[in-house]
């Protein structure tokens, strides 16, 4: 799985999808629902009805790559279902790819060194 950098937005659409969509599909749902740019670079995450999988679409520059994820003996833990999405963090992104509760996930705030004069 290609991992995102640390600087790239991560969006988690927090309503069940038709996970018959592909690429063109979905990308169409981040500009319809999401009322974003599927072309920016932004990362979309998608959960189906089951919560026991994940589509992944972001694009990379040159193609709209979409990767899927299913876990075999457990589910998600996914946002709470509304409208819209929400924002996660790398790392809280990493432990919800991994299948843990993302919601124990903290970053550690890297305060910006001051410097020498």
């Amino acid at each position: 799985m290609l991992m995102p950098s640390q600087g790239v937005r991560i969006l988690v659409a927090t309503k069940p999808v038709d996970f018959r969509k592909g690429h063109d599909g979905l990308a169409a749902l981040v500009q319809s629902t999401l009322v974003e740019d599927p072309f920016t670079g932004t990362v979309f995450v998608f959960r189906s009805k089951r919560a026991d999988r994940m589509k992944i679409l972001f694009w990379d520059g040159s193609g709209l790559v979409m990767a899927y994820k299913r876990l075999e003996e457990s589910t998600f833990t996914w946002p709470a279902i509304r409208d819209g999405a929400m924002t996660l963090n790398r790392a809280e992104f990493e432990a919800l790819f991994a299948g843990l509760d993302w919601r124990r996930v903290r970053s550690l705030e890297v305060r910006r060194p001051a410097v020498a004069e």
